[in-house]
């Protein structure tokens, strides 16, 4: 149990490192909302090596924690709904097979950017936002990829790091 608690604790310090990191590279494309997602690896890597209760804690840990630090309220309301979203659809996704990590990764990336776009719709009163749908899908595809690139390489080289049980 307590080697449990040290693998939690070692996939919280690193996505928060993955978002501080983030916060210093200048991946601006001009288009708002726009991120690479680093943090998100470390999620991706958590629902194959950690179980499912404990990858929505780190994921609700993960929001809430850069949120405070390097964000705001809204950038909280507006990444706890795409997480949400997004873990949602890449645990189905992985329990219901086929699909390799970097297919669920990409399909985690545009569901995240999706669950944002519908907080944004409720912010702003209006449905006139999804306009930047297409944007965002294209955006979610690509980081997604990258993303589940990377995890997929990452998740062979700990292959023999066992954290069950």
């Amino acid at each position: 149990m307590k080697s449990r608690v040290a693998y939690f604790g070692v996939f919280t310090a690193l996505a928060l490192i993955f978002s501080y990191v983030e916060t210093l590279i200048p991946f601006q494309i001009g288009i708002p909302g726009v991120k690479l997602g680093l943090a998100n690896l470390i999620i991706v890597i958590a629902l194959y090596k950690l179980s499912l209760k404990e990858t929505w804690l780190l994921a609700v840990t993960r929001v809430l924690l850069s949120g405070f630090i390097f964000g705001n309220y809204f950038s909280i309301i507006y990444s706890l709904a795409g997480s949400a979203l997004s873990l949602l659809v890449m645990n189905y996704l992985k329990k219901r097979g086929g699909f390799s990590v970097m297919g669920i990764s990409l399909a985690g990336g545009t569901a995240h950017n999706m669950g944002q776009l519908l907080v944004a719709m409720v912010v702003v009163e209006t449905y006139s936002v999804a306009y930047y749908l297409p944007v965002l899908l294209i955006a979610g595809v690509i980081t997604g990829l990258i993303i589940g690139f990377v995890a997929a390489e990452m998740l062979k080289r700990l292959a023999n790091i066992n954290i069950e049980g």
